[in-house]
């Protein structure tokens, strides 16, 4: 709960804070049909859509992750149920990116996003691009631009098997071409070729012309359906089919596309599980690839998974600033000494210094004790004008750190940078990440430390505004963070905040601003699954009166009771509850975004970026973390509170689907009018019992008359120019626009405001030009912010777009890898024998090998100098050697030993020239019968290279060959997060100013 006094430079910011941690943020959607809301505007329950598959696959692949991990470090089953909101975060960012392919006015109705129209070569140069581009920026440790073009991958990847003639050529397992194209390829019919015979009705059953349905693999012709009237269907083709596609009635008439069990809209829906199956294995396959590419602990950190808190300072380094230093450096050590035995993953450390007028570098760390020698290095040496470069540094911790960070700003200066501040502001809502300043400087007295600025000679000529501070304190209120008003005697104590905002699974039961001059007062409920209560008021106070559900009351200020202690240190009072509080779990929590019905090429619910438009209906989306599955929950409604907790409206929820699934619960419910004020939402429930559950979030959404939307987002190239689109769309009266842009590498070619006038309720379309460097990092990501303003009242909205730098050619073919020579005579006793199986791999492409694993298999792979003897001559023979008589004959040919278990092997050393090929043996016991080695180029393309002790070339099924792991069946997997519900109980805290 915080509560806050607004006027700037009154002396009496107040902010009553209840400690939790509140995420924020959308679970997107996007399938066949974009999401959950399809199945409704399709009247086709059963339906599998994008957001569902999407979900499945990364949820079932972190388990299988997790699970390898917990072998590995004798961790149980059950520890591994857990995967935290940061993991939901991640995923709403695959689903988000995937779901924008078909609402985004940019991809939408391009045939290339959606192999449609017959663009196969096309697409399918895009879903390898799509490949690079996320193994580039997994590399870089972008994850945020990293997930969001595998979102992009997985939609056109999943709608290939809905809009292709794959499934009626009675194909039952994945077209490996796709994303391998060593792999056979199968013809595209071509353009003056009739691929369907006329149908008249909504079920189009038998409607391919025979080529198109051959079951002989060297007779099979690919085709997909025309969409629309764009690109103009050529007579005898194909449509896509249902009624939304507005070219169904040209020659042939009537559609193929199994995007759902609707006829009205899938004339294929008949054929709709077949496609989802292999649409879902088809995910399973990617995800696992790029899981082996990077490896488990980076692919955990993609999504983060079970991610404790990150730690993220921002330090002015100046002269006066020793103390402050001091205390971060204490309250890191405590907080890394509290989370020593987590069996959680290692979080993020983040630490940007910043002065006059340097900034950086930004310190980042997942060691802990690399992060401590960072701060320990802090120096606070000299000084200057009083302004400092603080909004650069939060920028810069901003575009490092993951999404939902709590970031901490210790300074003693205003900015000197105030111009960022549409930028960082953008960021922080984007990322929901909060931002706590804790300021060692009363604006409004001269302190000991004023005093010390003077003695060092700053150079500020004019007496120094009580206002300046301002955007700190608008910052941290928007962002559901804090600015605390402190001194250096009291920092030490006042930086507790910082442990209380990283601990693990915090909620929030009460959040409030205030103006009010007297008195305030407000109610929390505090429920079972809340282990600790503290409450936190910013500012000054003259009564706090604390009240329980038994109308048992305490001043705080004044007297120890039996309800809660009170620790008061300058500018911070922090009040915690005393037991007895029910033992439980706090894991329970929410994300929530809005968004709007669309039904142009696919229906759905398309999410608002930015703030939404005021005095609009909008549907309010809200996914619920934390749920044990066999939990009895429900969640009634939410509601709309204004900034000092007054109700604005109250929104009526349903469940978006038949079950929750996962510890994810997800609710909608239409709000019939965006308000006009500031508001945050609370939501509001009860368990099994009748018991009362309410979470509420922290930063406050600030409603607008005007949109600015992204319409394309191109890729970088180094040493070439780009031209990023956007549309500004007016929801008043004609009025006349600002526009700032700003990105964090300085590619901007035209920096600074840009003025226009927008017609009432009417758009513009603008242009920011960017100049990437040839020097530029191939994996980089640039972040783009914009910002628009009325320029005659308080409108304003923003986007945010990930921009990420790609070689100029680049390169999107996979090393090649043979077998050429097997020794093996296994007998039925395969103790005491061996096999053996020479091979070479090479790079087809530019990029040159890079790394090499063996991934499965119980034998020895040896890297040899030059090739084996006979290589060029294979045939089999006996071998009665044992494994360890085998390597010592090699001995004097080896360049490294590889088991299973072993980190990819950096191999670019090992070759001289990126075409140079480099030799192996693999040695392994009779009683090992296969393997596996995986191989990578420099640009991250992925070959699976299978062996076996039978036969030297075996036919293999790509779908189990990826995974090692059965085909899955279009089901959930349910983990367990056990979290008791005792009793809701109603506090009161009244507060007076």
């Amino acid at each position: 709960m915080s509560q806050g006094r607004g006027k700037e430079g009154s002396g009496k910011q107040v902010h009553l804070f209840i400690l939790a941690f509140c995420l924020l943020l959308p679970l997107p959607c996007e399938g066949f049909l974009p999401n959950f809301w399809s199945r409704v505007l399709t009247l086709s329950w059963d339906s599998y859509t994008h957001q569902y598959m999407t979900q499945e696959a990364i949820l079932n692949v972190t388990l299988e992750v997790l699970k390898d991990t917990g072998k590995h470090q004798g961790r149980h089953a059950k520890e591994e149920t857990r995967l935290g909101r940061g993991f939901w975060r991640a995923v709403a960012d695959v689903v988000s990116s995937n779901a924008a392919m078909d609402f985004l006015s940019s991809t939408r109705s391009d045939p290339v996003y959606h192999f449609d129209s017959e663009r196969v070569e096309g697409a399918i140069g895009m879903l390898r691009e799509f490949w690079t581009q996320t193994v580039l920026s997994v590399r870089a440790k972008e994850y945020q631009s990293a997930r969001y073009s595998l979102g992009q991958l997985l939609h056109s990847l999943q709608d290939f098997y809905s809009h292709s003639n794959w499934v009626e050529m009675g194909r039952s397992s994945i077209y490996l071409h796709l994303l391998q194209p060593e792999e056979p390829a199968i013809p595209v019919a071509k353009e003056d070729k009739p691929t369907c015979m006329e149908c008249f009705s909504a079920t189009c059953r038998n409607n391919f012309l025979s080529a198109l349905t051959n079951t002989q693999e060297d007779q099979q012709l690919l085709t997909t359906g025309y969409f629309s009237t764009f690109p103009p269907k050529p007579h005898g083709k194909c449509s896509h089919g249902g009624i939304l596609d507005t070219g169904q009635h040209l020659s042939a008439r009537g559609g193929i596309n199994k995007d759902s069990t609707s006829p009205l809209f899938s004339p294929h829906h008949y054929l709709h599980v077949e496609a989802a199956t292999l649409a879902t294995e088809a995910t399973l396959a990617v995800l696992r690839d790029l899981k082996d590419t990077v490896g488990h602990k980076v692919f955990l950190k993609l999504f983060s998974v079970k991610q404790v808190p990150a730690l993220v300072f921002v330090m002015d380094t100046t002269g006066s600033m020793f103390e402050e230093i001091t205390a971060a450096r204490l309250r890191a050590h405590s907080i890394l000494q509290s989370r020593a035995n987590s069996p959680r993953q290692p979080g993020t450390f983040l630490l940007v210094p910043f002065h006059d007028p340097g900034v950086g570098p930004v310190y980042e760390a997942d060691d802990p004790n690399q992060f401590m020698q960072y701060l320990e290095n802090l120096m606070a040496l000299g000084g200057g004008d009083e302004p400092e470069m603080c909004f650069s540094a939060i920028q810069l911790a901003l575009t490092h750190s993951p999404p939902l960070s709590e970031i901490f700003v210790f300074t003693d200066a205003s900015p000197k940078d105030a111009h960022l501040f549409d930028a960082v502001k953008a960021l922080a809502l984007k990322k929901q990440s909060k931002i706590t300043f804790l300021l060692t400087e009363d604006p409004n007295y001269k302190t000991v430390k004023m005093k010390m600025r003077r003695r060092r000679k700053r150079r500020s000529k004019e007496p120094l505004s009580p206002d300046r501070f301002s955007l700190y304190s608008s910052l941290s209120s928007l962002s559901g963070g804090l600015t605390i008003f402190t001194t250096d005697s009291d920092i030490h104590r006042v930086s507790a905040i910082v442990e209380d905002n990283t601990a693990v699974d915090k909620v929030t039961l009460l959040h409030v601003e205030s103006d009010q001059e007297l008195m305030s007062v407000h109610s929390f409920r505090v429920d079972s699954s809340v282990t600790k209560v503290i409450l936190r008021i910013t500012g000054s106070i003259r009564e706090c009166i604390l009240t329980s559900p038994s109308e048992i009351s305490q001043s705080l200020l004044s007297e120890h009771g039996p309800l809660a202690e009170l620790e008061h240190f300058q500018g911070l009072y922090r009040i915690s509850l005393l037991p007895p509080v029910q033992p439980g779990d706090s894991s329970v929590d929410f994300l929530y975004y809005f968004a709007t019905v669309t039904n142009e090429t696919h229906p759905g619910l398309a999410r608002v970026e930015g703030s939404p438009v005021a005095g609009v209906p909008a549907f309010l989306v809200l996914a619920v973390t934390g749920l044990a599955p066999d939990e009895e929950v429900s969640f009634s409604h939410a509601t709309l509170l204004g900034a000092e907790g007054q109700s604005l409206q109250q929104v009526t929820l349903n469940l978006s689907s038949s079950s929750s699934i996962h510890a994810l619960d997800e609710v909608v419910g239409l709000v019939d009018s965006i308000p006009t004020v500031p508001f945050c939402v609370r939501l509001t429930g009860q368990d099994s019992r009748g018991n009362r559950l309410e979470r509420v979030s922290t930063e406050m959404v600030h409603p607008t008359h005007v949109q600015i939307q992204v319409f394309s987002v191109p890729r970088l190239v180094p040493g070439h120019s780009t031209t990023v689109e956007f549309d500004v769309l007016n929801h008043g009266p004609a009025r006349l626009f600002n526009l700032t842009a700003d990105d964090d590498h300085g590619y901007i070619i035209m920096r600074g405001p840009h003025r226009f006038p927008v017609v009432a309720q009417g758009s513009f379309r603008g242009q920011v030009h960017l100049l990437t460097p040839a020097t530029a990092q191939s994996g980089a990501t640039v972040t783009l912010s914009l910002t628009v303003h009325a320029l005659d009242s308080p409108a304003s909205n923003y986007a945010v777009a990930y921009l990420t730098v790609v070689p100029p050619d680049g390169d999107t073919s996979p090393p090649s890898c043979s077998a050429a020579r097997l020794q093996s005579d296994c007998p039925a006793a395969c103790d005491g024998s061996s096999w053996s199986v020479s091979l070479v791999v090479s790079d087809n492409g530019r990029s040159g090998l890079a790394a090499l694993q063996l991934h499965q298999g119980e034998g020895t792979l040896s890297l040899l100098h030059s090739p084996p003897p006979g290589h060029e001559q294979p045939h089999a023979h006996q071998n009665k050697t044992s494994d360890e008589d085998h390597r010592q004959h090699h001995h004097h040919h080896h360049r490294a030993r590889l088991q299973r278990g072993d980190p990819p092997l950096n191999v670019s050393e090992l070759v001289l020239g990126s075409s140079e090929p480099l030799w192996g043996m693999y040695t392994s016991s009779c009683c090992s019968t296969q393997a596996e080695i995986l191989v990578w180029d420099a640009a991250g393309n992925m070959r699976r290279c299978h062996l076996t002790s039978g036969q030297q070339k075996k036919p293999r099924d790509r779908s189990s060959a990826t995974s090692g792991a059965p085909q899955p069946a279009l089901t959930s997997v349910i983990f367990l997060i056990l979290a008791p519900l005792w009793s809701t109980l109603m506090w009161r805290v009244v507060v007076m100013l």
